[in-house]
């Protein structure tokens, strides 16, 4: 064991480390907070300097930290936010949990990756330890991290003097169950050395810790994880799209398949898929293998069928509207929930965004409604903003699409007052009211 490995295991050990998390997001505040509360001395890092002025006044913007937890460890000092990579230089160890999004054509987007390696690099030094935590293909640890943080002339040797690892975030926004601290953290290092360094890393800040073989191991871990996700909930919406034109409720189906106690999971429909992790990552995978020439087959499949779901929102619409001698085009139609998963704010990649827009396209006058999203913004630069859930804005509608089932919603008071109601959450079951509903 080298010296400088030795003395990092002794400072992460005894807790006098000092760790740094890029990106204070979903995925680094959590993160860093929880370092924090294991007794490092955190800075987090972002690039927008609204939000390190609200994490320097121990204000969360993230639902899932409570600003009474983050308050006490800004106040001891043992979590302060910046902007400057300079207020990095002296840290023991970096995570950098920054966006990899997809560019429209489908390709990973390693801009936000590669532009913190780089920085990182600049303030790298004997004894670092580097962990990457963005989501992204199998490879890149090893292929685009590691080559940035020893080309800049630091001399450093991988596995001696410098640690570099792979462990992939695992946030469920709005999980009220699992968070950071109980949910087993997966790592993987380029040597074995990295390894044991960045075990002892997040051992005081989680319950379990599981070492695999490599990065690329870890790496691999993450997309296996949304794949076998991505690919359940297309085959249930595929489902969903049969039982429609067998005339059976697919819930019904679900429900009793759910009986079953062996051999069978409940994935459930919906509008389409959102958040950054089950839309995206797969995608992945499939852009690195189509780099050797093969296709990743359940993946494209599963991602053509979720993709269509907001479509056959559209269609319900239409249909439903039908019914009443409506058309599309000039209805009143009021969206319930922006936000791509029940009771959180997050609107990333949400298909409700996708359903505004295709009902404006097709000529409705769209308003909605979303306890968490006071304003989302469209494209061309326009903003929405919610307006107030009303008798007389619900009553005023042609059709009123639950898009989001928040759990704040009284879907009693919903189906009292709305017409029709597109219910593609099954959120209305067990509910009564005067309205005529629409399932998925």
């Amino acid at each position: 064991m080298s010296d400088y490995q030795q003395q990092l295991l002794d400072r992460l050990h005894n807790r006098t480390a000092k760790v740094g998390v890029i990106g204070m997001g979903y995925v680094g505040l959590p993160l860093a907070v929880e370092f924090a509360r294991a007794g490092y001395h955190v800075i987090g890092l972002d690039v927008l300097p609204e939000k390190v002025a609200q994490l320097n006044a121990g204000e969360s913007y993230i639902p899932d930290v409570p600003t009474e937890t983050l308050a006490p460890l800004v106040q001891s000092g043992h979590l302060r936010a910046t902007t400057t990579y300079d207020d990095l230089v002296d840290m023991d160890a970096i995570s950098i949990c920054v966006p990899t999004p997809l560019r429209k054509t489908k390709d990973p987007d390693m801009s936000y990756v590669v532009a913190a390696a780089d920085e990182v690099a600049k303030v790298c030094h004997p004894g670092l330890l580097v962990v990457l935590e963005s989501t992204t293909y199998p490879g890149t640890t090893d292929e685009v991290i590691l080559p940035r943080l020893l080309g800049n002339g630091n001399h450093l040797t991988v596995g001696e003097d410098l640690f570099v690892a792979f462990s992939p975030e695992r946030v469920d926004p709005g999980n009220p169950v699992y968070g950071v601290r109980n949910t087993p953290k997966v790592v993987g290092g380029v040597t074995p050395a990295c390894v044991e360094a960045v075990t002892a890393l997040y051992e005081p800040a989680v319950d379990r810790v599981v070492p695999v073989s490599s990065t690329a191991a870890a790496e691999m871990v993450k997309l296996l994880e949304n794949t076998f996700r991505a690919v359940n909930i297309g085959l249930v919406n595929e489902m969903a799209l049969m039982c429609s034109r067998l005339g059976v409720d697919v819930w019904e189906v679900i429900a009793a398949a759910s009986s079953k106690p062996f051999g069978f999971m409940p994935f459930y429909p919906g509008p389409g898929l959102g958040g950054h992790c089950i839309p995206i990552d797969p995608l992945y995978l499939s852009w690195k293998l189509r780099e050797l020439n093969y296709t990743a087959r359940f993946i494209e499949l599963a991602s053509e069928i979720n993709t269509s779901m907001p479509y056959h929102v559209i269609h319900l619409v239409s249909e439903g509207l039908n019914e009443d001698c409506k058309s599309v085009k000039g209805a009143r139609i009021g969206v319930l929930g922006m936000a791509y998963k029940r009771d959180i704010d997050d609107v990333r990649e949400s298909p409700a965004l996708d359903i505004y827009e295709l009902l404006e396209t097709k000529g409705a006058h769209v308003s909605y409604n979303d306890p968490y999203v006071a304003s989302v913004r469209l494209s061309g630069e326009r903003v929405a903003e919610s307006v107030e859930l009303s008798a007389e804005w619900l009553a005023a509608q042609d059709c009123v699409v639950i898009v989001t089932d928040h759990r704040a919603y009284d879907y009693d008071f919903i189906l009292e007052h709305a017409p029709l109601v597109i219910d593609t959450r099954n959120a209305t079951n067990g509910h009564q009211g005067r309205a005529r509903v629409v399932k998925l």
